[in-house]
This record gives C-alpha cells, structure tokens and sequence, in this order.
C-alpha cells in the first residue's frame, strides 16, 4: 500500500426511502447512513493503493450530524487520507447535501490480508 497524506474521495447519493428515518412529517437522511456514505468515501480513496489480496476494515468513526437532508436531496462525502501509519489509515470527512454541510469528523480503517480475514471469519464461523 503507498497511499499518502492528501489523497481524496468524493461519493454522491441520492438520499432514498432506505437511507431516512421519519421525523414528524418528514422522512430524513439519517445518521447511521451519513457513516455508511463517509466510510465509502474512504474505501473510494483507499481502493487504488491497495494490493492485490489486500481490503480494509473500519475500525473507528467519529462524526457529527448537524443538519437534516430530506428525502430526494443529494448527499456528498468526501474522505481525505490525514495520516498514514502502517496499516492504519486515517481520514477526515465532510458530508455535505445541496445546501450546506451536514456532518464532519474522522474515519480510521486499517488495511487487511483478505485471505487471512476469511480464514478468520470462516473459524469464526465454525465455532
């Protein structure tokens, strides 16, 4: 993996039925969705400097919501590598809709062996 300091993603939805919860008349963009969007924002950025056999997991998220996004409105996060430390990958993240922005924070994943995950998941599993 040779990603560095800087590097950027941006991922757009539409926010749908699935991604709201309702709120008084309203169906709203809700928060477990905005990590969900900011995360594949980081495996959009992540993705080009992994090598083969290679994924990531997330392994922390620490976010703010601070203004509603209704159904039919766009979303926007974009993900950008902060630091680099071994396999672990830190971001920073900005979510935004039409309007304004919605949601900051940091993202950390850390990168994997995938043979060596599934073996772990696959014992797991077994158990």
């Amino acid at each position: 993996m040779n990603v560095t300091p800087g590097v950027t993603a941006t991922v757009e939805w539409t926010v749908q039925e699935q991604h709201c919860t309702h709120r008084g008349e309203h169906d709203i963009f809700s928060t477990p969705n905005l990590v969900h969007l900011l995360e594949d924002a980081a495996i959009e950025a992540l993705a080009p400097f992994l090598d083969e056999g290679q994924g990531s997991v997330g392994s922390k998220v620490h976010v703010t919501h601070t203004a509603p996004t209704l159904k039919g409105q766009k979303v926007r996060a974009t993900a950008t590598v902060a630091e680099v430390d071994r396999r672990r990958v830190s971001f920073t993240v900005v979510v935004e809709d039409d309007i304004e922005t919605i949601g900051e924070g940091t993202h950390e994943r850390f990168v994997i062996d995938l043979a060596k995950f599934d073996a772990r998941l696959n014992s797991k599993g077994a158990s």
